[in-house]
């Protein structure tokens, strides 16, 4: 008896060795990649890796011997795309090649104040843009630096970034209203919307998601009844409390310029080519286009999320002027307010035949109901 187990285990361990030995000399029968790591975009596919083997191989993959493949090579070539976190190579028991790959995921668009534009992932990983996918984020403007190598300060400020963008991806109604998300001096943030001519003062990255509870909040019981364009300000970076601004007369006129100066546009581009403003009116863009319509479907929905309800109860439970009655602030409570992101148009002429120039309006002092609390 002992004889024969002696024997099974001397044929098995020569199986074994042969195998060994063989190994290096079977061909690669196949490569399978698999991407992981990536929800919505996918800024490497599967072609790109294979045409990144075959070149360092310098030639077919597949009928090669499996011997001949380095493997840590291609690896560490692999890693060197700025989108591929990690790659790992291997031969499976069928002689595949099993190639799989850690994707980047961007979690922001960030636009530097000298022009550079670029997407940072979870790690912080300063990502470019690419000509295969343009992903669907928040976009941050004004930040201090596009160099790749950053101070600490401004290493912590994209930190604020991402903070903040992922709190506003995990929210329908942020990702359809908010349309940019504007760094100060002061290194904290204000968000343009995409509907009224508000100024949201955020403050800085803390408590961001309670904040985003109160703005949302304020939107659903006041803004729906005062309407999108009754107040200037909209500032949540005070606990408990969400302060607004009244619009005022400077603004009213503000707005009045500019209508006129869209209505002289558009009057000229239609004498130029009849028609071509009315098909640009008519194209829609998905990311950009917002109306009231979208914005109230998004308020009315039923948020499956009860937690979010519970956390801005618990934030405004302490303060008696909570949503319905913003409290009356003064001047010095509120920061300067923000002009208008979009690019300056000087004061146009009016399209009566006599041409007159439609003065720009005078400054005018803010009263002080300015600040009221809301009906």
């Amino acid at each position: 008896m002992a004889t024969l187990w002696i024997a099974l285990g001397g044929a098995t361990v020569f199986l074994l060795v042969a195998a060994i030995k063989t190994k290096p000399e079977r061909l690669c029968k196949g490569i399978e990649i698999s991407i992981h790591g990536v929800s919505n975009n996918f800024f490497v596919d599967k072609n790109d890796i294979l045409k990144t083997i075959a070149s360092l191989e310098k030639t077919n993959p597949v009928g090669k011997a499996m011997g001949a493949f380095n493997l840590k090579h291609l690896e560490d070539q692999l890693d060197r795309d700025v989108w591929i976190k990690s790659a790992q190579l291997f031969f499976d028991n069928n002689d595949i090649l099993q190639v799989i790959v850690q994707e980047r995921e961007p979690v922001a668009r960030v636009f530097a104040a000298s022009g550079e534009t670029f997407y940072i992932d979870d790690e912080l990983a300063m990502l470019p843009l690419s000509e295969k996918f343009s992903a669907r984020l928040p976009v941050f403007t004004n930040f201090p630096s596009g160099k790749k190598i950053l101070s600490g300060a401004d290493s912590s400020l994209l930190m604020d970034i991402k903070t903040i963008s992922l709190a506003i991806q995990k929210d329908s109604f942020c990702m359809a209203m908010i349309e940019q998300v504007d760094i100060t001096a002061q290194r904290t943030f204000e968000m343009i919307p995409k509907i009224g001519n508000q100024l949201i003062v955020f403050g800085d990255a803390t408590d961001t998601e309670t904040k985003l509870v109160k703005l949302k909040l304020f939107y659903k019981e006041i803004m729906v009844k005062a309407g999108w364009d009754h107040y200037s300000i909209i500032n949540v970076q005070y606990k408990n409390q969400v302060v607004a601004k009244r619009k005022g007369a400077e603004d009213v006129a503000a707005d009045s310029l500019r209508t006129l100066q869209l209505m002289q546009i558009i009057a000229e581009r239609s004498q130029r080519a009849a028609g071509d403003s009315l098909k640009i009116m008519q194209q829609g863009n998905d990311r950009n286009e917002a109306d009231s319509t979208m914005i109230q479907q998004s308020i009315q929905r039923d948020e499956s999320d009860e937690t979010a309800v519970s956390t801005g109860n618990a934030v405004l439970q302490n303060n008696q002027a909570e949503l319905s009655s913003v409290k009356p602030v003064t001047q010095s409570v509120l920061p300067t307010v923000k002009k208008d992101t979009k690019p300056a148009v000087k004061p146009v002429q009016k399209m009566a035949v006599a041409k007159k120039v439609v003065k720009e309006p005078k400054a005018v002092m803010e009263k002080k109901n300015d600040y009221d609390p809301v009906p």
